[in-house]
């Protein structure tokens, strides 16, 4: 697996190197350079949120919510605790970039979620680590260790009146608790289930307390925009778009794995990066941003650039920036169903539109992938997505409904072709 960068979240490291991760490693980088020049400056927390709105840079989770906009949300005369959280509850399928930052360049992180803590005036920050990558859970609890024994975490950081304080927290592979909501749920030792919104984490959040949650690539960006400047991480990316952007390239390429690299960079010199199509194949579809995003075909998105706007008027989305590549071997109607068992598996099962509907949508492109469907198959799939969107509490509903509509406006022939001939599809690969 690659990783390649032209950015600033791998920049210098040597991940062929097992102590890359260390800091020692990564004060030698100029790690926690940020940081010191915080405290040796006396830069004032509404300064450091100025400095993160300047820079541009949006969350890396799949919103694109402005990050330093949402910092100043946070209420500044609040008598209590507040909270940092870190998103790495990475379960979006084709997604392995916060992986990869835990693995080679954890202490960014940390550092990252300590300015923001400074920022916002908060007590503590806890990192949500994804059940299923449990090392780089391990890892990150001796870097947290690193930073205490160095000064960096708890009481008087750095000789100054600033305390803050970093948890790990292991969370138990749901994807629902990707989710912000249902993440606070899980850390509260609570089923992860999502909360109605308002009130907002902003207002309440973790233990009821006014809450952050961002992504960790988007904490990762954060000492380099303190060290360097809003304008030079601005240098990077497009307007509306600015700063580099992790993409994990999987599927049907020669050299899978994740490429930090100016957003609004063309989607074609990513295929090139990551070696071409596989076995000299040609490119018959791509999901731009994770498994929630509706697919591209290889016409739409060989003529694109990677960054919000541009996908979003191709007709799908950024969204965490898992960049899943299908050759013309792929029958869609076996993606699709695939992709459908999948979010019906994970549905949590709070919304009714949601826990009912995802197992209609699984339920009737089974019936089509099995040579049984009818052609009003395709019209009811389009009733129920309609019965789902917009109206559950959380985004997943909304997941489940973007690939069936996205795969029957690019590639409806393919499902016709299966109930027509009453038979499933002539090549049953679906990856």
């Amino acid at each position: 697996m690659a990783v390649f960068n032209q950015g600033i979240i791998f920049n210098q490291v040597d991940t062929s190197n097992p102590n890359c991760w260390t800091l020692e490693e990564y004060e030698a980088r100029g790690g926690y350079q940020g940081l010191k020049k915080i405290i040796d400056e006396k830069i004032s927390p509404e300064d450091v949120i100025a400095i993160v709105k300047d820079s541009g840079l949006r969350g890396r989770g799949g919103a694109g919510f402005p990050t330093g906009l949402k910092w100043s949300f946070m209420p500044k005369d609040h008598k209590g605790d507040k909270y940092v959280v870190c998103n790495t509850d990475e379960g979006e399928p084709g997604t392995f970039k916060d992986r990869d930052i835990l693995r080679f360049n954890p202490h960014a992180l940390v550092e990252g979620m300590i300015i923001a803590g400074y920022a916002m005036g908060c007590t503590a920050g806890y990192n949500y680590i994804h059940g299923e990558i449990f090392e780089e859970y391990q890892l990150f609890e001796k870097c947290l260790e690193q930073a205490r024994k160095a000064g960096y975490l708890g009481k008087n950081i750095l000789g100054s009146d600033f305390s803050y304080e970093v948890y790990a927290h292991h969370g138990y592979g749901a994807y629902i608790c990707g989710e912000e909501t249902a993440l606070l749920e899980s850390l509260e030792g609570k089923k992860g289930q999502p909360r109605f919104k308002p009130p907002f984490p902003a207002a309440v959040g973790l233990f009821g307390q006014p809450t952050t949650i961002n992504n960790t690539e988007t904490f990762t960006s954060v000492p380099f925009i303190i060290r360097d400047g809003a304008d030079k991480f601005g240098q990077y990316g497009v307007e509306n778009a600015k700063g580099t952007k992790i993409f994990s390239v999987s599927g049907h390429v020669e050299i899978p794995g994740n490429y930090e690299i100016p957003l609004g960079t063309p989607f074609k010199e990513v295929l090139e990066m990551a070696g071409g199509v596989r076995k000299g194949h040609q490119l018959k579809a791509v999901i731009p941003g994770g498994a929630s995003a509706p697919v591209l075909p290889a016409d739409i998105i060989m003529n694109i650039t990677l960054d919000y706007d541009a996908i979003q008027k191709a007709g799908s989305m950024l969204g965490s920036g898992a960049v899943i590549v299908m050759d013309e071997g792929v029958s869609m109607v076996k993606a699709l169903e695939r992709l459908s068992y999948f979010f019906y598996e994970e549905s949590c099962g709070q919304c009714t539109p949601c826990r009912e509907g995802t197992g209609w949508l699984y339920r009737i492109v089974n019936r089509i992938a099995s040579g049984q469907g009818r052609m009003e198959d395709l019209d009811l799939l389009e009733s129920i997505c309609g019965n789902i969107s917009g109206r559950t509490i959380c985004a997943l509903g909304d997941a489940a409904v973007f690939p069936v509509r996205g795969f029957l406006k690019h590639f409806r022939n393919e499902f016709v072709e299966c109930i027509e001939n009453q038979q499933a599809p002539a090549n049953h690969r679906w990856f």
